[in-house]
């Protein structure tokens, strides 16, 4: 894949088509961010936190919308439950080999999160400095539930499909690939706690006090848990998306954290 910054590009992996956009320096050049997108994410709506991102670190930043998401390929439905292990363990080091990645870190937000924790925990890849993870899952919560379900009526109810088909191709099997995984009964067993202890690389994991899908649990499990240096950030007056809501305050740390293992 050809690195040309502030571009979208189109990219294939295993077969499938996803859409990226490459920000700063090339990875031949400088350490390279990779974001990954939480369960409704993708490309556009990371909004302007990449750009800001790269400008403040001078690193080139990568996102990508997997598949199902964004202008990606869409996927099959339904989703199996497994699909944050999925994409840890098997797309992700596809993902990383084609944009040609040389050395740099990987910023997780929710699902994006979970799944770069995955990845650090399965692969022992010389390339990764660092991981930061804003608001990952290790475990379902009653509350995750919870706020999905209410998310499910919102989606039936409201002009929200409306709102989500400017950033999907296929909104329905984004939304449906999401929401009906968490949803399923079977998901309430699904467990990542075991990973953390085999992620060899530092960690930043920030997370909203307020998360309105996850509670501080998470954060003290990976406290427990982790073998690696860990920095552990809560955001007063937060929700789930600290880079939406405090980008001013969460990009600098980000910035620190970052240079700190470059």
């Amino acid at each position: 894949m050809e690195w040309c910054s502030g571009e979208y590009v189109s990219f294939c992996v295993d077969g499938v088509q996803l859409e990226g956009k490459c920000l700063g320096p090339s990875p031949a050049d400088t350490d390279t961010i990779v974001l990954l997108h939480e369960g409704l994410g993708s490309v556009e709506l990371w909004r302007d936190f990449p750009e800001k991102l790269a400008a403040e670190t001078g690193f080139g930043v990568f996102v990508y919308s997997r598949q199902g998401y964004g202008r990606s390929d869409p996927i099959k439905l339904p989703r199996p439950l497994s699909y944050m292990n999925v994409e840890g363990e098997q797309v992700l080091p596809m993902v990383l080999d084609e944009i040609g990645l040389k050395s740099g870190f990987l910023l997780g937000h929710s699902d994006g999160g979970s799944i770069a924790a995955i990845y650090a925990a399965c692969h022992q890849d010389d390339r990764l400095k660092a991981i930061s993870l804003i608001a990952p899952h290790f475990f379902s919560e009653p509350i995750s539930t919870a706020a999905i379900r209410k998310v499910s009526d919102k989606y039936e109810r409201s002009d929200l499909r409306q709102k989500l088909s400017k950033y999907h191709a296929d909104v329905d099997g984004a939304f449906r690939g999401w929401c009906d995984s968490w949803l399923d009964p079977e998901f309430a067993h699904w467990n990542i706690e075991d990973f953390i202890s085999n992620i060899r690389v530092p960690v930043l994991a920030v997370q909203g006090r307020e998360d309105e899908y996850g509670t501080l649990k998470q954060m003290e499990t990976l406290q427990v848990e982790i073998n690696s240096p860990l920095q552990i950030e809560v955001f007063d007056k937060c929700g789930h998306s600290p880079h939406l809501e405090y980008p001013d305050r969460l990009i600098p740390l980000l910035s620190c954290f970052f240079k700190n293992y470059a």
